[in-house]
């Protein structure tokens, strides 16, 4: 690769090839053939674990318009190249140099290398001749130059694409646009990136128009106002059941579940019985919560698109297991008649925080959410090491602990597994103190497991923070 820096003005009379878009750049989205005009179509995002829908006019022109057309095969395949002879003819082989005018700096290749992906831009000769230069003999383009060093190395190796450091990600992802290099190398380049991927399908409605927009009020608060009022009112009111539940924990309202109530029994006689205080404050608004959940969820699965996709989404389980507790225990009053306050109670509790959960179904109003939960899904294979590495580094020094504290009087670590728990808040550098090594053997046992742990971490934890970072950027640079 040759590359000498000029002066390029515009003296050769071309026209400035900004202009110079391809067709295949440009494509069309489908639309919905209802005759709601007010829902004619949506444009879906797909954000990490959440999603959006955004009412778009018919009219209305979006920055994503500027894609591929789903109809035009943009695979990009490389086209094998036969291997010169000695006495080949570089005219019919391909073999003949051509010069690459990138704002100034000169790139010269053999044009059997453009040829290999003859879909792009610089493969195509009716596209690439649009930038031919007859007076300097070489083809000109008024493009980024630092990017495409990296462009001519991907037709040069056969598909490694690598982004130069020094390039921003949206400007190289610009430049991957113009030349054409196909919606898989695009595709793959954005998921590498962090950027959101966006697409063009429409989520599945109902049929009629009342059930759709039904379904649209309960499931997509951005499809319209009363739609996101009505999210506003959800998420305020899993907001209080969850602080409903962490109040009635504190020590002032315990025992004020139940109340000793007396009965007259048909002889006469006085029974004193507990139950439940239908009056109390907590119990009304927690009632009033669980009524709200019930609703939504039963309305969800009337009006929902697809009964068998609703019966398969997680988060509908989640719901239904925030709303199980309340009845089970309302159901074990009728028929026992009794309201136990002890373990039973505590257990009907602690289900009920299922409900938190919950929250995480409206992370598609939270920007933040979205980028959490897209990190968390790329750098699954990262946080997938860190839990073998904890996991190896638990069983060895555990092990490892428990013989050299072996011969040690009153020693903490009685077996390995005793010891699991003392490993895992070491290598984490927790350290709570309340399982230690007494012994000289022992603490040196113990260094070596704070300094393997700290490994552990620092070697996963930059990978996922740079994911964290790329998709935090793109976030922000999107167009809103």
């Amino acid at each position: 690769m040759h590359f000498v820096a000029r002066n390029t003005t515009n003296e050769t009379g071309l026209r400035p090839p900004n202009h110079h878009l391809s067709p295949g750049v440009y494509g069309h989205r489908h639309r919905s053939n209802s005759n709601d005009s007010k829902h004619s179509w949506f444009k879906y995002k797909l954000a990490g674990s959440g999603s959006q829908i955004i009412p778009s006019s018919d009219n209305e022109a979006t920055d994503d318009e500027v894609d591929f057309n789903e109809n035009e095969d943009l695979t990009q395949e490389f086209v094998k190249s036969n291997e010169l002879t000695k006495d080949h003819d570089c005219a019919k082989e391909g073999c003949n140099r051509v010069v690459l005018n990138v704002s100034g700096m000169r790139f010269e290749t053999q044009m059997r290398t453009l040829n290999r992906l003859p879909h792009t831009l610089l493969g195509d000769k009716e596209k690439r001749d649009k930038f031919w230069d007859p007076r300097t003999q070489e083809y000109f383009f008024d493009r980024h130059r630092p990017s495409f060093p990296a462009i001519l190395y991907f037709y040069q190796s056969g598909g490694r694409l690598e982004r130069p450091i020094e390039v921003p990600s949206d400007i190289f992802l610009s430049e991957l646009q113009f030349f054409e290099l196909g919606k898989n190398v695009i595709n793959s380049y954005k998921k590498k990136e962090g950027f959101f991927m966006e697409t063009d399908e429409i989520p599945e409605m109902p049929e009629g128009t009342f059930q759709r927009r039904i379904w649209e009020l309960l499931e997509y608060p951005e499809s319209s106002i009363p739609a996101r009022v009505l999210a506003v009112f959800s998420v305020v009111l899993i907001v209080t059941s969850v602080a409903t539940f962490c109040v009635e924990t504190l020590p002032v309202f315990n025992g004020t579940q139940c109340v000793n109530t007396t009965i007259i029994s048909e002889n006469g006689e006085a029974i004193s019985r507990l139950m439940p205080n239908f009056v109390h404050p907590l119990f009304i608004i927690e009632s009033v919560c669980i009524a709200w959940f019930v609703i939504e969820l039963i309305a969800r699965f009337i009006f929902c698109p697809s009964k068998l996709k609703f019966m398969k989404s997680m988060i509908n389980w989640i719901d239904l297991a925030s709303i199980t507790p309340y009845f089970i225990f309302m159901t074990v009053f009728l028929v026992t008649w009794k309201c136990e306050q002890g373990n039973q109670g505590g257990i009907l509790s602690v289900l009920r925080v299922f409900r938190v959960v919950r929250i995480f179904k409206l992370s598609k109003h939270s920007e933040g959410l979205k980028i959490l939960g897209k990190t968390l899904q790329t750098s699954m294979q990262e946080l997938s090491m860190f839990v073998l590495f904890l996991a190896i580094g638990i069983v060895i020094f555990g092990g490892a602990i428990y013989y050299a504290e072996l011969p040690e009087k009153h020693t903490f670590f009685t077996s390995i597994p005793d010891a699991f728990w003392w490993a895992v808040v070491s290598m984490t550098t927790v350290g709570y103190g309340d399982v230690y090594p007494k012994g000289v053997f022992g603490k040196l046992v113990g260094s070596l497991t704070v300094l393997c742990g700290l490994l552990a971490i620092a070697l996963p934890v930059p990978v996922i923070v740079t994911n964290f970072n790329n998709f935090y950027r793109n976030s922000m640079n999107k167009p809103k």
